[in-house]
């Protein structure tokens, strides 16, 4: 049985899982187009994750209602959109761009839940969203020059990412099939950027070849596992607090640049790091210490 503390260490586990797949998202753009590449990455995942996603719902054995679909819809549609804009954003900007901008979704959050949903976050969530998202600006060097189209795409894509967020948190626990709500949304996501890939772009198995490892990393790792952690990882840790912990990714991205690309952080860049953990550890610690008697 999950609780709080293992729900956050699943969604840590899949921030590391993301961090490492910028470096795949980025290299595949060499051999293909952002739509080939998602719709491969999520017809992979989605059936890697459909074996399970079929024992789950057997298991739970109650019909998804009508309601529930339409939620599912509007969840695989911000996924798509917010996968697709990240992709195709970083055509034209870096992965230290790519990765902080991502990272605005800490933002948009609360900020929906609050003016949207009349929710209010624990007073810590405004702590720190900004430590988190002074973190990744430390992280990424502090310097940025004007903003580039990639970059205004990845932006926008934040905003999807900030809903699906909210979405699979509340489908995670209603109907309470997290990997049958993930599985549907992977293959959703995946057949509509295939069709869209072979009506704007040109696939060729030839590129698919030539992408395959970062189309198994990003398909198999980062989509059917880490997405997957995800959902089942958000039934006990709320939205807001969940946005905090996963933009740790951009430290596991640092880490991969290290191991993997040579890459060398700057001074400021382990303050940043610093940061992010902090914001992750107290975005947990904070309402647990400071709950009532009694109080879950």
């Amino acid at each position: 049985m999950l609780n709080r503390t293992s729900s956050t260490a699943l969604l840590v586990l899949a921030t590391m899982f993301w961090g490492f797949a910028f470096i795949a998202q980025k290299n595949a753009m060499d051999h293909m187009g952002p739509l080939t590449f998602i719709g491969s990455r999520y017809l992979l995942g989605g059936i890697a994750i459909l074996p399970i996603a079929w024992w789950e719902y057997r298991r739970v054995n109650k019909p998804i209602t009508r309601r529930q679909w339409g939620l599912i819809a509007f969840l695989s549609f911000n996924f798509l959109l917010g996968s697709y804009l990240q992709q195709a954003g970083l055509l034209y900007t870096t992965v230290t761009n790519g990765g902080f901008l991502t990272g605005l979704y800490v933002f948009f959050v609360p900020l929906i839940l609050l003016f949207v949903f009349r929710i209010k976050p624990h007073y810590v969530v405004w702590i720190c969203a900004p430590l988190a998202m002074g973190g990744l600006y430390f992280l990424s060097g502090g310097n940025f020059t004007a903003l580039n189209l990639g970059d205004l795409l990845v932006i926008s894509s934040a905003a999807f990412w900030a809903l699906h967020v909210l979405l699979l948190g509340y489908l995670s626990r209603d109907p309470g099939m997290p990997v049958t709500v993930s599985c549907i949304s992977f293959l959703a996501a995946g057949v509509f950027a295939a069709g869209g890939a072979f009506g704007f772009e040109t696939p060729t198995l030839e590129a698919i070849g030539n992408g395959w490892i970062e189309i198994a990393y990003a398909g198999i790792v980062s989509t059917g596992i880490a997405f997957t952690l995800q959902a089942v990882g958000q039934m006990h840790v709320p939205p807001a607090n969940a946005a905090i912990i996963l933009s740790g990714e951009a430290l596991f991205a640092a880490l991969g640049g290290a191991v993997v690309l040579g890459e060398r952080l700057l001074p400021m860049g382990y303050v940043g790091a610093a940061m992010i953990f902090c914001a992750m550890v107290l975005v947990e610690t904070v309402p647990y210490l400071t709950r009532r008697p009694g109080q879950a």
